[in-house]
């Protein structure tokens, strides 16, 4: 594509190909993965939804060129630490038993560049190795935004594949406790006439198919055909040259108009935390995902190095929560209709959106010490009271439960 110049802001779809369908080879003659630079294209006036609508131009033209049945997904600022990373992935999502209802396999953030003490937290233990371990026992640990090697067809809003079928057991008319055979009493030209019937309807079943699939995908019949194939490729009479054409047409500003991207299908929009609502629509329908803690940290990448940096990064998630909490998708309300979504799984959605409303209580316990000194009256009941057993019961299984915690995580106090 032609470099149109600078302008962030307003720009033309560009695709560079470095290493295409006659890419290079290693030196043991293996063909090197392709390599493919995009850029979506860019107009003022458009709502570009930020990182989920990068994803989403990504999706579209990575379907376009190689349509590759799994994805990798990193932020700019991580890099792979460890080689075997993707296999370990694949050992997960290619389970004969349960692989076809895993969505997606979260590998756990590490971090460049921490001091020591890690004074502004952020290796976030509590989180990535207590809390996502609790979450792969129940439905699947969260999406956290990177790290993450996500299976194609759950990201275009399909179910997962249902159990299959015990079959019906087929007996002679003896015993009716077991069913009885199916009677052969129609006549040939019933049998004919609803033939031909049976032909238009599928006639018009398949239109009314493929105008729902352009109405939820976009105007892109290639990109279409793509969606239907679960073990990916692209089709062989396709050609480069038209592949590549195709791939500009799914970045333009306007294709996802008038269709389900961003509120059903890819990328989540409508929060400034779209991982989170992208993993809860998962797992609203149906599908479970895998936490996988290598040894060897599979990913690293680059964490804030001052307060304020920490402040702001912190704050984005508080805000984003808050906004998924308000949203048509509030963990507290979404989900009930398809009852796919586990409860103790909801409950840690809901932890996730209400975490930053926490802030008032702990306002409150820091006025309260000064509130007592100065009026000189302490609000807690005498211990003499059932009140004070009760307080002292609570305060003593929240130590516990935390203490049980470390335990089982392999996490020591200091961290």
């Amino acid at each position: 594509t032609p470099w149109p110049g600078n302008n962030t802001r307003d720009h033309p779809g560009m695709i560079q190909v470095f290493l295409g369908h006659s890419g290079g080879h290693d030196t043991e003659g293996n063909e090197l993965p392709r390599l493919v630079y995009v850029s979506r294209e860019k107009r003022p006036g458009f709502s570009h939804h930020k990182k989920a609508g990068a994803m989403n131009a990504l999706i579209r033209v990575s379907a376009v060129l190689t349509n590759a049945p799994f994805m990798l997904n990193l932020d700019c600022d991580h890099y792979i630490n460890n080689s075997k990373v993707v296999r370990e992935a694949m050992c997960f999502l290619m389970d004969p038993q349960i692989g076809k209802k895993v969505c997606y396999v979260q590998f756990p953030q590490r971090f460049d560049g921490i001091d020591r003490h890690d004074r502004y937290a952020n290796r976030n233990t509590v989180f990535f190795d207590i809390n996502m371990k609790g979450l792969d026992g129940i439905q699947g640990p969260v999406y956290v935004g990177t790290g993450c090697v996500f299976k194609r067809q759950a990201l275009y809003g399909y179910d997962p594949p249902k159990d299959s079928k015990r079959p019906k057991m087929v007996t002679c008319d003896c015993c009716p406790c077991f069913g009885s055979r199916k009677k052969k009493n129609a006549k040939n030209g019933a049998v004919g006439e609803g033939t031909s019937l049976q032909g238009m309807d599928n006639e018009k079943q398949l239109l009314m198919s493929q105008m729902n699939f352009e109405k939820k995908f976009g105007q892109s019949a290639i990109f279409v055909t793509s969606t239907l194939m679960e073990e990916g490729g692209v089709p062989p009479s396709s050609s480069p040259a038209a592949l590549l054409k195709e791939a500009i047409h799914v970045i333009s500003c306007g294709y996802e108009d008038k269709t389900e991207w961003g509120p059903e299908l890819g990328w989540i929009y409508g929060s400034i935390t779209e991982d989170i609502l992208t993993g809860f629509k998962m797992h609203c329908r149906g599908w479970r995902s895998i936490y996988c803690m290598p040894k060897l940290p599979a990913f690293k990448g680059s964490a804030p190095i001052n307060l304020s940096d920490r402040l702001n990064q912190v704050l984005r998630w508080a805000l984003g929560s808050v906004e998924i909490f308000f949203s048509r998708h509030s963990p507290m309300l979404y989900g009930y209709k398809e009852g796919k979504l586990k409860w103790l799984e909801r409950f840690a959605y809901v932890n996730t959106t209400i975490y930053p409303f926490t802030s008032l209580a702990l306002v409150a316990y820091c006025c309260l010490p000064a509130i007592c000194l100065l009026t000189d009256k302490f609000i807690m009941p005498e211990i003499s009271t059932f009140a004070s057993l009760f307080f002292i019961g609570l305060f003593l299984s929240i130590f516990s439960t935390g203490i049980l915690e470390l335990r089982w995580s392999g996490v020591s106090i200091e961290e």
